[in-house]
């Protein structure tokens, strides 16, 4: 047996004490009657009075004993490393069930996008990083028109739909930011490390790819997206205020146009 497999086997036997005893006592038994039926027949103490015949004999005897003891030992080991792999198998299986869990709890299940969890604690850590001294956006982006794709089409057209904006979405953010669904039609966006020039860059982008219709299904569709911006630290010190301002941007961009993108600006900032 190879070093790793003896490692295996130790650490097998480690893991699972009372199969382990039970086997050990499985091999005890067997030696046990070896020695037996050897002094039954004085195999070994009382070979030389044994005529050739009965030398032969015996001599086959205790090599099957051998046998047997080797074959109860092989069997044991091979239990034991079936074991290890079993239990590296059902390990293996448990971490991909808690990753799956730990995804299914963080990511909208309809278009693979961040949900409004994993979106609260990366604005609670952009909040935090902002004291010292970086500054993000969060876009909240409602799109306009799509309901009437659900209640011309269907719910099943809609979700498509959907799931096509967020593809499009996901190519106009840039990787180191984070894109979410909300729920609904409505998505998010937090970029890192932006200032409102870049911010209001980034906005144009996310608009422009709407620019061009969506086609599912045999069908053309056109919807837009009103997107406002709040600033990371100046518009907000929680989640919650971020996502309120945001909010209000967004109700203003929907009064401008089909698509728009305003940024939030306090009461008494608006002429």
């Amino acid at each position: 047996m190879t070093t790793p497999g003896l490692r295996s086997l130790i650490r097998s036997i480690a893991d699972n004490p009372r199969p382990s005893i039970q086997d050990g006592l499985l091999l005890v038994s067997v030696m046990l009657v070896g020695a037996l039926l050897a002094l039954q027949y004085n195999l070994f103490w009382f070979s030389a009075e044994l005529s050739e015949p009965q030398r032969k004999v015996s001599l086959a005897e205790a090599m099957a004993l051998t046998v047997l003891l080797a074959l109860c030992v092989c069997a044991f080991a091979v239990r034991r490393l079936r074991e290890v792999r079993y239990e590296a198998a059902r390990r293996a299986v448990t971490r991909s069930q808690m990753r799956q869990l730990r995804t299914m709890a963080s990511h909208d299940p309809l278009t693979g996008l961040a949900n409004r969890r994993e979106l609260d604690s990366a604005l609670a850590a952009a909040i935090a990083s902002s004291a010292s001294g970086q500054e993000h956006a969060f876009f909240l982006i409602d799109l306009n028109g799509f309901k009437s794709i659900n209640d011309l089409f269907g719910h099943a057209m809609g979700d498509r739909v959907l799931q096509a904006v967020a593809g499009r979405f996901q190519s106009a953010a840039r990787p180191s930011d984070l894109l979410a669904r909300l729920g609904g039609d409505e998505f998010a966006l937090l970029s890192y490390d932006v200032d409102r020039d870049t911010a209001h860059a980034i906005g144009q982008r996310m608009m422009a790819t709407l620019d061009s219709e969506i086609r599912v299904g045999g069908r053309s569709h056109e919807p837009g997206a009103s997107i406002g911006v709040a600033l990371i630290p100046q518009n907000g010190s929680t989640p919650d205020e971020i996502i309120h301002h945001a909010d209000i941007a967004m109700y203003r961009a929907k009064s401008e146009d089909k698509t728009a993108l305003v940024f939030f600006e306090p009461p008494a900032a608006i002429n």
